[in-house]
């Protein structure tokens, strides 16, 4: 029987999930076709403010990877936004002139942010705070200015401010009302809420209207409608989002504030159906996850065929978390001539809490400082509970009796996506669970914000008993409750030697792993045993299978390998005419001395590699990316040492070696150090008759400053302690973890300990040499050019992928 085709328009949280069920209910029953404007895999917007904040990375948001698209044989067209759809002929268009029939259409495109209409706010430097794009644009003008003003003291602009004083910038907030997220919180929370971030440097401009954003080209200054005015290298808008209902209106979908859709997330044209942001239900637009998810679930079901009760509405809730300050609300948040309040204040500790009543029953509530009854007061609100259910609880827990026992087992835990403690504990038993991070992976508790972590934490602590682990370690994947270091003693004390009997043996809770276990354990297998383990190419992420990185329009990024930087006029032809034959968009010289050729079509790139008949610049490894270099002693007249030399050392040297995550080292001359050591994995710095050895630096959104590892003699002595530490790096880091993140964790003094012990120092080395050795022997590079039919066969075949140079 032939599948049915579902387009889903929209890459993001909302439209995603629903996929998923969809996935659960009829895994083999549809052709899925995704298209997404932006240039990634779908990741979790609410952990963008830690992006901003630099506690995490744009790869630790990521909610489905670009494995996982393949694995499900979803076609995803990242980059590629759908223009107009034909409702009756049912074909979407994209504006990649791409026309695509469909059975079944899902709209979910999410909201736009409102951007107040001010003069002036086309200058530069004035931005959203939305998508990653507005994250790196924040990043970038913080690195050049230092002030910045948010107009908005809603949750997201709150989230923005803390970020950007991360980044070392001065922040105003500017909001309209007299106190902090009016729409969430009360005047007393609000206020208490306002003087925290006081403490932590943010400035508030309460009770201002904005007038005119003020400036040249770039942005300088606000001005108020008052007359006065703020000055700003930087203007964030966080003042609210807004459906993202232009391509439904424009196709005769009806819309309202957004796309009107029953019960069943259906709109009135057939066929057709919207989720998330963009959906109005009920005439009520929902903005949070939980709602969303609830939608996509009810969704997947009308489509799936399968009896359901339809979406009826979502009691909302906010949670907030800022710099230590917890705040969460729900239901309805001030009093009225009807309703009394439950309150209590310690100003001491910062904590406030007040729970409103209406006719005996809980409406609302709002929780500043201590917000661990948040999730259990939004499950008596949904069900009608009097305030008496509440306090009387109280009175157990002041009895000793322990919380997690005495919840219902329909009692929300996971408010983002609706998680109940019944189907937490139902897993745990079933599936065997053992760890946080495996209740992620099985019931999606914890997958969003992360805030219910410790009521998980303390459900696994209820299920298991003494069995149960607090101190647990952290597992590779939510596949094995296993650490890295114990898949690595046991691969070593069993012998295994491949990806699949690993799984087997140590008792994977899934039969084909994960996008993040299968490629750990690739790793893991080649640098335990060398010279044994074949590697195994289809575990490996998307855009390292290509050699080749996506880019936001859906073109491919080639990077042939220039050592140290060098180059000659033979290879520079081979280039220019590659380019002009296959009509390359760009050439870019970049920061780490090569040439990209950007703008490249996914089907020519096996000609392209053919033609250049250079090696990969491997832009987009895990191992050696580049080795910058000064022109060093032979023509800077500072220069002390053979930087170019060394470097080209250096780079063949390591040339194709896997680690952990990517690395870049640079050699410089002199200590005015041109080639930047100080923020690269290992930068080398001549000085007369020695070299300064610095390792553990990073240039990217965390960025390090190098340390300095050792002082030797002799180019022999640079290279040996290089293959030393980044041996030393392979075996103990974790897979995905930086030198700059190793570094600080394990601490420079012990890597200098380690490598001090001569012994160590050889038996790295010998190591180093073995991987080595495999690595020049194979040449997997030339050896996938050769076999040109192979590599077409890959490239035809795989429907994503996805990288970062």
């Amino acid at each position: 029987m032939e599948k049915q085709k579902i387009v889903l328009v929209g890459n993001g949280m909302a439209g995603i999930r629903a996929v998923e069920e969809i996935l659960k209910l009829s895994p083999d029953q549809f052709d899925i076709t995704v298209f997404g404007s932006e240039p990634y895999p779908n990741y979790d917007r609410i952990q963008l403010s830690k992006v901003l904040q630099g506690d995490t990375e744009i790869a630790d948001i990521t909610l489905n990877t670009w494995e996982w698209y393949e694995e499900n044989n979803i076609l995803l067209y990242p980059g590629e936004t759908v223009t107009a759809i034909d409702t009756e002929k049912q074909i979407v268009s994209t504006d990649k002139e791409r026309h695509v029939p469909y059975d079944k259409l899902i709209m979910a495109t999410g909201s736009v942010p409102f951007m107040l209409p001010l003069p002036g706010a086309d200058k530069e430097g004035v931005t959203a705070f939305r998508d990653i794009k507005d994250c790196e644009e924040m990043i970038k003008s913080s690195q050049k200015y230092k002030k910045a003003v948010v107009i908005g003291g809603g949750l997201l602009g709150l989230e923005a401010a803390r970020g950007l004083l991360n980044l070392g910038m001065e922040v105003d907030v500017v909001h309209l009302a007299d106190f902090l997220m009016e729409r969430q919180l009360d005047r007393t929370a609000g206020k208490m809420l306002q003087k925290e971030l006081e403490d932590q440097g943010m400035n508030f401009l309460l009770e201002k209207q904005s007038s005119e954003i003020i400036g040249g080209d770039r942005v300088e200054g606000l001005r108020f409608n008052d007359g006065e005015e703020v000055e700003a290298d930087l203007i964030v808008m966080a003042v609210g989002i807004k459906p993202n209902v232009s391509l439904a209106k424009e196709s005769g979908i009806p819309v309202n504030r957004g796309i009107v859709v029953d019960d069943h997330l259906e709109t009135e044209i057939p066929n057709v159906f919207a989720v998330g942001e963009c959906a109005e239900h009920k005439e009520m637009v929902y903005g949070l996850v939980a709602p969303l998810y609830q939608q996509g679930k009810e969704m997947a079901k009308r489509i799936c065929k399968v009896d359901g009760e339809g979406y009826h509405g979502s009691v909302l809730s906010t949670q907030l978390k800022v710099s230590g300050v917890d705040v969460f609300s729900t239901g309805k948040i001030n009093e009225d001539e009807e309703t009394k309040s439950v309150k209590v204040f310690d100003d001491w500790r910062g904590i406030y809490q007040k729970v409103l009543v209406d006719d005996g029953k809980i409406t609302g509530a709002v929780l500043f400082g201590d917000t661990k009854d948040g999730n259990r007061l939004l499950t008596l609100i949904n069900k009608g509970a009097s305030i008496e259910e509440y306090l009387d609880q109280d009175k157990k827990e002041e009895a000793g009796i322990d919380l997690i026992a005495s919840m219902d087992a329909e009692e929300i835990v996971c408010g983002c996506n609706g998680v109940t403690k019944g189907s937490i504990v139902e897993a745990i038993g079933e599936q065997g669970l053992t760890t946080v991070e495996q209740v992620k992976g099985c019931t999606n508790a914890s997958r969003s914000c992360g805030g219910c972590k410790p009521l998980v934490s303390d459900l696994l602590e209820y299920t298991l008993g003494d069995e149960y682990d607090q101190n647990q370690k952290e597992s590779i994947c939510a596949c094995t409750s296993l650490s890295k270091d114990e898949v690595i003693e046991e691969i070593k004390a069993k012998g295994l030697s491949h990806i699949r009997e690993v799984m087997n043996v140590l008792g994977w809770s899934t039969e084909e792993g994960c996008s993040k276990c299968k490629p750990a354990l690739n790793y893991y297998l080649g640098m335990l045993n060398p010279t044994e383990y074949k590697d195994e190419k289809e575990s490996r992420y998307v855009n390292e299978r290509l050699h080749a990185n996506i880019q936001n329009d859906g073109t491919y990024s080639v990077v042939p390998r220039m050592y140290g930087g060098v180059t000659n006029a033979e290879d520079l032809r081979k280039i220019a005419d590659v380019a002009e034959k296959y009509e390359v968009k760009l050439i870019k010289v970049t920061g780490g001395q090569r040439l990209d050729l950007l703008g490249v079509q996914k089907e020519d790139l096996p000609s392209i590699w053919e033609e250049l008949d250079m090696p990969s610049g491997s832009a987009y490894a895990k191992g050696l990316r580049t080795v910058k270099t000064c022109v060093g002693a032979d023509f800077c007249r500072f220069g002390t040492q053979d930087s170019i030399g060394l470097g080209v050392q250096m780079e063949k040297k390591f040339e194709g070696l896997n680690t952990p995550h990517k690395v870049k080292m640079s050699v410089s001359a002199c200590p005015r150090n041109c080639a930047e050591g100080s923020v690269k994995d290992v930068g080398v710095v001549g000085l007369d008759g020695e070299f300064e050895i610095y390792v553990g630096g990073n240039g990217g959104t965390h960025m390090r400053q190098a340390e300095l590892l050792s002082k030797v003699k002799t180019e022999e002595e640079v290279l040996d302690t290089t293959a030393a530490f980044l041996q030393y790096y392979r075996e103990s880091a974790n897979y995905l973890e930086r030198t700059s993140a190793w570094v600080e964790r394990v601490g420079l003094a012990h890597v200098q300990e380690v490598l001090s012990n001569k012994k160590t120092f050889i038996e790295l080395n010998q190591r180093m040499n073995e991987a080595l050795s495999v690595v020049q022997a194979q040449d997997p590079w030339k050896e996938a050019i050769e076999d040109e039919t192979l590599l077409r066969d890959l490239y035809k075949n795989v429907k994503v992928a996805a990288g970062s140079n």
